[in-house]
């Protein structure tokens, strides 16, 4: 698999050399600095590494802790001799880490030794070519461990996106497979209140829909439930409370480029299923089973219904029960919600978008003296935690007393701990080390009934809700019907210059086609619009590159 991926990025840079003739901005690299030497595992004295990383909202701190002193940047530094500092932490709401690097680039400001991205994909590549990251493909090679690398084998793809003049430029952060797919969750007592099956078809959803919609299954007497909560400010094909899955029931996936079954690329919003799929939104809304405020909502606000006990189905990850979806038990007495496969469509088909397996890059900056710290720092966290060995430190978690807690005796996950917080959340990617196979793997067993045995696998069990395993079951049974964006290339060249008109052109032609503001006539006219404003340009370009991997 290493081999057949590094064939494919030969190609590319084959490629890539023949197309390009700018190339990065030249920036002066420092000397490359003696190579420093581990003693026991741990450099002594200490050394620093500088990084940049986006906070969430969601992310807690205790004991007076910071994202500067912490739990884990006392870990590194005790076990690895790495004292790791940032020279600011700000929270990605209203873009505002983005807008700051984004910033400080242009300001030609000295950026730290690593800069650690998820989201806006477009500063990724603003970074970049910026010429002021070092090449991280060669420094992967170089100083990657066995276990680090395997998980890069198992999705060499994920690579892709970081190339830049037949390099790797971004080192992809990995991610657990098959953790973005949707899955159906539903009000469970409301079915059973109203006398309703699950329903397996098209025909049966709408019906279940309906009645959630008109039935009062809350009982308050007033009708302010709706059948489908959906949040469709961002995409319809998005990571939660999504609506992807019901242009799937018409063979086709929105806002991504989908296999066309003669070896090339066809762009999913063209196609005649998301017509349809239009029509029956459009439909839905006009009818009451999704919310008039839709188009406003993001994916948060739109489970904030399910949450509330005011929506009765919600789309979206197998993980939702852990967060946030199960906070409708702490709001409504006696509600109870299960994972259910997604609806078949008039062909007898479902499907739902396909996730990768990495959430996020890493870049490393070009003038980082030893850049090896990073791999030491890293490699450690892939060999020790990823897939922790019995009895080793992180056996039960990251740190007692944070992600986990031993009471009489027993182990105890996060939300069992006194002020819980998962220290995982502060680590330079985010989620500390993933092995993209193995959640899934592990959930998919456990829900079958197989006693864990390995200490991933009890941690599994602690960690998650009930209803995780049976989404995940539900998830691996399902994972074929998934379509994933088959293009994670760089932007092309016309994409570069036309994508932002010509996806604003599709957004407001699919929002208005949905409310009724214009008829389903109006989508012919969007097809020939995206066209000529750079669509069929685009689509040339994105199937050159796909040669160049296939």
């Amino acid at each position: 698999m290493y081999r057949k991926m590094m064939t494919a990025l030969l190609a590319i840079t084959m490629v890539a050399v023949t197309a390009c003739s700018s190339g990065a901005k030249e920036e002066p690299t420092k000397e490359a600095a003696t190579p420093l030497a581990l003693q026991d595992g741990k450099y002594e004295p200490a050394v620093q590494m500088s990084y940049l990383r986006a906070w969430n909202d969601d992310t807690k701190f205790k004991n007076g802790e910071t994202a500067q002193n912490n739990v884990h940047t006392k870990w590194a530094k005790e076990r690895l001799g790495i004292d790791l500092t940032t020279p600011w932490a700000v929270s990605v709401t209203n873009d505002a880490f983005y807008t700051k690097l984004r910033l400080s680039l242009s300001a030609n400001e000295e950026l730290p030794d690593i800069v650690s991205i998820r989201g806006d994909y477009n500063l990724v590549r603003e970074l970049i070519e910026s010429g002021k990251f070092a090449n991280a493909g060669e420094l992967f090679d170089q100083y990657a461990s066995d276990t680090w690398k395997q998980a890069s084998e198992s999705a060499p793809e994920e690579w892709y996106p970081y190339m830049y003049e037949g390099e790797r430029y971004g080192i992809p952060i990995f991610d657990y497979a098959y953790n973005g797919d949707s899955v159906m969750f539903i009000r469970e007592d409301w079915l059973k209140k109203l006398g309703l099956e699950e329903p397996k078809t098209m025909d049966e959803l709408v019906t279940v829909m309906d009645a959630f919609t008109n039935q009062d299954p809350d009982g308050n007497g007033k009708k302010d439930t709706y059948g489908l909560t959906v949040g469709m400010k961002n995409a319809l094909n998005t990571w939660m409370t999504e609506s992807g899955w019901i242009f799937g029931m018409y063979n086709t996936m929105p806002g991504q480029w989908n296999d066309a079954g003669d070896g090339t690329l066809q762009y999913g919003s063209i196609q005649p299923g998301v017509k349809e799929g239009l029509a029956t939104m459009k439909d839905w809304l006009s009818k009451g089973y999704l919310p008039k405020e839709a188009g406003v909502y993001d994916e948060i606000k739109a489970a904030e219904l399910f949450t509330a006990g005011k929506a009765g189905i919600i789309v979206g990850p197998h993980w939702m029960p852990n967060w946030p979806i199960d906070d409708v038990k702490k709001n409504v007495d006696g509600a109870t919600y299960k994972a259910i496969a997604l609806p078949t469509g008039p062909t007898g088909e479902s499907h739902q978008h396909g996730s990768g397996a990495s959430n996020g890059v890493v870049l490393i900056n070009k003038d980082m003296a030893n850049p090896e710290i990073f791999f030491t720092y890293q490699n450690y966290l892939f060999d020790n935690f990823a897939n922790p060995e019995v009895g080793s430190e992180f056996e039960h978690g990251f740190a007692q007393g944070y992600d986990y807690d031993i009471v009489d005796g027993k182990v105890v996950g996060e939300a069992e701990v006194k002020d819980g917080v998962s220290p995982l959340k502060y680590t330079i990617t985010y989620d500390g080390a993933r092995i993209p196979n193995l959640m899934m793997d592990t959930l998919a067993e456990l829900a079958k009934g197989k006693e864990p045995e390995t200490p991933f696998e009890k941690n599994t069990k602690i960690a998650n809700k009930p209803e995780v395993f049976t989404a995940a079951e539900v998830v691996v049974a399902n994972k074929d019907n998934a379509i994933k964006n088959k293009f994670t290339g760089a932007p092309t060249e016309t994409m570069k210059m036309k994508k932002d008109a010509i996806d604003k052109l599709e957004k407001d032609t699919f929002s208005k086609i949905i409310y009724g503001q214009v008829g389903i006539e109006e989508f012919d006219a969007f097809v020939t619009k995206w066209k000529s404003m750079g669509g069929d340009d685009i689509t040339a370009e994105v199937n050159e590159w796909y040669k160049t991997v296939n």
